[in-house]
């Protein structure tokens, strides 16, 4: 499949939907239980695509002399905007374990999630782990839905695409359940085009699953920036599973940010506030409101770029 078309990623993001869509219809789960550990699944795949792009980056990155030719560390990923893998986390090798052992596959995925944890501690605690509650066939056929060849050669945008598109089909279903609603990419990236967040520090008090912050680290690429270089970061949210959510939703993106707890319209977090305030001393301030449109599919969602 030819990435470089829309459409053809339109199509991938739809099959890949009502594939995932059609195995959840055949188990005994809701989609409340399944959203977690799906995109738990997409996470991991991104992460293998990442961490074999950034080893051969640093293959030839050494090979030319750009890097010195010594034991490669974690951070050297983290540079590359990917995370280091250990062996038990990397997708390819958790399928070999399955396939060859006949091991325990949900005990193999929850084991990698931890083990990526534990070698990046923005992700401590974030990760799904609950992935013995499906079928044994469930897991196995939704890990191979993500093990297709045009998956393993996905890059980084297309894989944020997937990421956001589950994220906003499994948001539309949820909102009948707790009437939480998920802010339209498209009218983040208005949003953010309004802003033109290119440099400082980018503040959402009601961030939501992060779309804020992907879309300004997509207009400060696209002008030709870095953005671990150009911004940073601070949201506040005030449900836990939605800040799990967006802290995977940054690091599917190559991105880092701090996100805290907190119901912004009565309390704001001091230890954002200071972090904040420490890191630009002269600012000026911009706040964009997205106002509830009549449709029930938008939310508030105040966002602000600090200069």
């Amino acid at each position: 499949m030819n990435f470089g078309s829309a459409g053809s990623i339109e199509r991938l993001e739809a099959d890949l939907w009502a594939a995932a869509d059609n195995l959840r219809a055949n188990s005994k789960l809701t989609s409340s239980d399944y959203f977690m550990p799906v995109l738990g699944v997409i996470f991991l795949r991104h992460a293998a695509n990442r961490f074999d792009a950034a080893s051969r980056q640093i293959e030839q990155d050494q090979a030319s002399g750009k890097m010195p030719k010594r034991k490669v560390l974690p951070e050297d990923y983290i540079r590359r905007r990917a995370l280091w893998l250990p062996e038990k986390a990397h997708y390819d090798w958790i399928m070999q374990q399955a396939a060859v052992s006949g091991a325990d596959l949900p005990k193999l995925v929850t084991e990698a999630m931890t083990a990526i944890e534990e070698g990046f501690e923005p992700l401590n605690g974030v990760l799904p782990k609950d992935f013995g509650i499906f079928e044994p066939t469930v897991l196995e056929d939704l890990m191979r839905l993500f093990n297709s060849e045009q998956i393993r050669q996905a890059s980084g945008d297309v894989f944020g695409r997937i990421y956001e598109y589950f994220l906003a089909e499994f948001s539309i279903q949820k909102a009948h359940d707790n009437r939480e609603f998920f802010t339209p990419s498209s009218l983040v990236q208005t949003i953010v085009n309004v802003i033109e967040p290119d440099h400082g520090t980018v503040f959402d008090p009601a961030c939501g699953s992060g779309g804020m912050f992907v879309q300004s680290s997509h207009f400060i690429e696209h002008e030709g920036g870095d953005t671990a270089k150009k911004v940073v970061f601070y949201g506040q949210e005030k449900n836990r599973d939605t800040i799990r959510i967006a802290k995977m939703n940054l690091a599917v993106h190559g991105l880092e940010g701090r996100i805290a707890e907190a119901i912004t319209y009565y309390q704001a977090s001091t230890r954002l506030r200071a972090s904040a305030t420490s890191s630009w001393p002269i600012r000026r301030s911009m706040s964009i409101w997205s106002m509830r449109s009549a449709s029930r599919a938008t939310r508030a969602c105040p966002s602000a770029c600090l200069e």
